[in-house]
């Protein structure tokens, strides 16, 4: 009998042809790796991956004139992640889902969807029409690089404790 397995949205997914055992076996897998802080903290990073981005963009367009600043709402986020874990409870066969925002959805394979919104002008219009604020994108870039390495560090450790677990050492 063919054993062959495959990684799809986070979970395992097995073919048809693998035996019940092996079915136990991605269902445990699975149950391990979709409970607790796991889904959530891959949902922040990927957040973080695309408020980066937009960040990037901001600060590489500082200089065209007439570009306009877009961002992603931290606030709304962690809102949206706090709704969709209270919506989950602990159920590892629920997946969790972000609820949709104007800025935020999930897709049908799980992933995170952003959509930027384009930043209010908060005091300075500048002369070329533009309403970047460096200070302004930096101070961001700084906040999302903290909740990007704090995440990264309770994943890992998390990670660690389960390489641990089935190594068999304490």
């Amino acid at each position: 009998m063919c054993n062959k397995g495959r990684i799809e949205a986070g979970r395992v997914r097995l073919d048809a042809e693998q035996d019940p055992a092996g079915e136990i076996e991605g269902m445990f897998i699975s149950s391990v790796t979709d409970r607790g802080p796991v889904p959530a903290l891959v949902k922040t990073l990927a957040f973080n991956e695309a408020r980066l981005r937009v960040i990037s963009e901001n600060i590489a367009n500082y200089d065209t004139p007439g570009y306009k600043a877009k961002r992603l709402d931290a606030n709304a986020f962690q809102r949206a992640l706090r709704r969709a874990l209270v919506e989950r409870g602990d159920d590892p066969r629920k997946p969790l889902v972000i609820p949709e925002t104007d800025q935020l959805s999930t897709g049908p394979d799980g992933m995170l969807r952003a959509r930027p919104a384009e930043q209010p002008v908060e005091n300075v219009l500048f002369h070329d029409g533009t309403n970047v604020s460096i200070e302004r994108q930096m101070a961001d870039l700084a906040e999302t690089n903290m909740v990007h390495e704090q995440a990264t560090s309770l994943l890992q450790s998390k990670y660690n404790g389960l390489r641990k677990a089935i190594r068999g050492r304490l």
